[in-house]
């Protein structure tokens, strides 16, 4: 959403946005997105609590949707290395098992299902061409900002193709790649290196400016 709104603010006023950090995000909602978030709200709209009037309104559901999320925020690679169980008597409560019900119990007690399904679909409704052009392609050239654009490897909630195909078709983009195995979340684990890519990037691009 991060990004989404970024991209939003930077052609509603491009005199104000001077620069553009465009991390694993996309131009528009995938169809890949949209349906993990369809398969997101049928998870709390099973919950026949979700609509009621109480902060904890469909919190079953939301555990759920959360779940899903999770595989997608990940990867196989993340889960076989992190989750594989050694113990191979174990016939339940498996190590993956109890990761995914214990990221279900911690959003529960900070977030809220109404707006979490609010939320998803928000971000399906996300083009950037929608009132504005009739291709992605014509809307981000138009885009004058210097923009870093910053792709994940193993990304498939927002993989790399997304993030190329802005880069090549915003004019003062530069674009880099992360080669990391945590998936979607690696723009949250790897701040390391994407703090020093943004950091040179920054100073490259005030030098340009000036």
């Amino acid at each position: 959403m991060g990004g989404y709104q970024a991209m939003e603010w930077a052609l509603m006023d491009p005199d104000f946005v001077q620069r553009l950090f465009l991390l694993a995000t996309g131009a528009a909602e995938s169809a890949w997105g949209i349906a993990i978030h369809t398969a997101q709200r049928l998870a709390i709209e099973a919950d026949n609590t979700w609509k009621e009037d109480r902060p904890d309104a469909g919190a079953r559901g939301l555990k759920a949707a959360r779940a899903i999320g999770m595989l997608t925020y990940r990867n196989y690679q993340t889960f076989m290395r992190t989750q594989t169980d050694t113990d191979f008597t174990k016939i339940d409560h498996f190590k993956a098992s109890s990761y995914i019900l214990h990221q279900g119990e911690k959003l529960v007690k900070r977030f809220n299902a109404q707006s979490y399904w609010l939320l998803t679909k928000a971000m399906d409704s996300h083009n950037i061409a929608r009132g504005r052009a009739d291709r992605l392609e014509d809307v981000l050239a138009t885009i004058r900002q210097k923009t870093l654009i910053l792709g994940i490897t193993s990304d498939i909630l927002c993989p790399p193709e997304e993030q190329r195909f802005l880069a090549r078709h915003m004019p003062y983009s530069a674009y880099y790649e992360i080669d990391s195995p945590y998936g979607h979340d690696g723009f949250l684990i790897e701040f390391d290196i994407i703090g020093q890519i943004l950091h040179d990037w920054l100073e490259r691009s005030s030098t340009d400016l000036s």
